[in-house]
């Protein structure tokens, strides 16, 4: 679960970065992270046992109410949050259930059942471009893992858009000057959903695509906001990358070494008419 603190504790973390700020939205999803894999996280299922989650919550809250104060020096007290956490918890508690158990079931007796990730490759915790990445597994893998399912089941199809965009400080090999950037961001509602900051848009890199599609093992693929170039009379296309004058024949590992690759475009004819429809 994602608490009150742990947007607190987000917000405090990023603002004490300075200049060197990942970009984060704020929302407390990195700290509720950390806690999942420093095994002190608090779960659905603790909720079920009021008395336990009082336990279990009073150490937690203690931790967070000493590292506001002694890492970012806020004097925040976190201690309501567990009744009012019990609260809601009653309001759910017939909706709290073995998650795994539910979805195979789905699948053994024919149903059909959709995994929807948010993000992408690129933002992913082990694969994309690190630091500035998400918190999870936004691969193919992470609903295999994340929701216990036989990955042999896996049918998989890729969604991606036509224009390439980042919200984070990333670098973004095929960004477009502000002009260009500019119009397509509008004509695409290229803003962030839970910021509203503009996102940084780019020419379609098939290096990030092949990339991705060895990732996930992509079986089709859906392209979306074509139309966002209905208007360009060229359009560039990244096809490969190099640093420093040499070909790169895989993705760079680290960021800095990303933040200076030089895209190698194909131009082609814009269709310049509307594709909306």
């Amino acid at each position: 679960m994602i608490f009150p603190y742990h947007r607190e504790l987000d917000r405090a973390a990023e603002s004490a970065r300075g200049a060197n700020k990942i970009g984060t939205t704020s929302r407390g999803i990195g700290p509720a992270y950390e806690d999942k894999m420093a095994r002190r996280g608090l779960r659905m299922c603790d909720l079920l046992d009021p008395a336990l989650f009082r336990e279990k919550a009073a150490r937690v809250v203690a931790e967070k109410n000493r590292l506001a104060k002694g890492a970012y020096g806020a004097d925040i007290d976190f201690s309501h949050e567990v009744e009012e956490t019990l609260k809601l918890g009653e309001k759910i508690r017939g909706y709290i259930c073995d998650t795994a158990e539910l979805v195979n079931h789905a699948l053994d007796s024919g149903q059909s059942v959709l995994f929807e990730g948010a993000q992408g490759t690129m933002l992913d915790i082990d694969h994309g471009t690190y630091p500035y990445v998400t918190s999870s597994s936004a691969t193919s893998g992470g609903a295999t893992t994340g929701v216990a399912f036989p990955h042999e089941n896996q049918t998989r199809t890729w969604n991606f858009k036509s224009v390439h965009h980042a919200r984070r400080r990333r670098a973004v090999p095929t960004e477009m000057p502000d002009l260009d950037a500019k119009e397509v961001r509008e004509r695409g509602k290229e803003f962030g959903a839970v910021t509203g900051r503009p996102r940084r848009c780019g020419w379609l890199d098939l290096a990030v695509l092949r990339y991705a599609k060895m990732i996930n093992g992509i079986d089709s693929l859906v392209v979306t906001k074509l139309d966002v170039f209905d208007t360009q009379r060229e359009i560039q296309v990244c096809t490969s990358y190099k640093y420093k004058g040499t070909p790169l024949t895989e993705m760079p590992a680290l960021a800095e070494e990303y933040e200076h690759v030089t895209p190698v475009y194909k131009s082609m004819p814009g269709w310049e008419q509307e594709t909306y429809g």
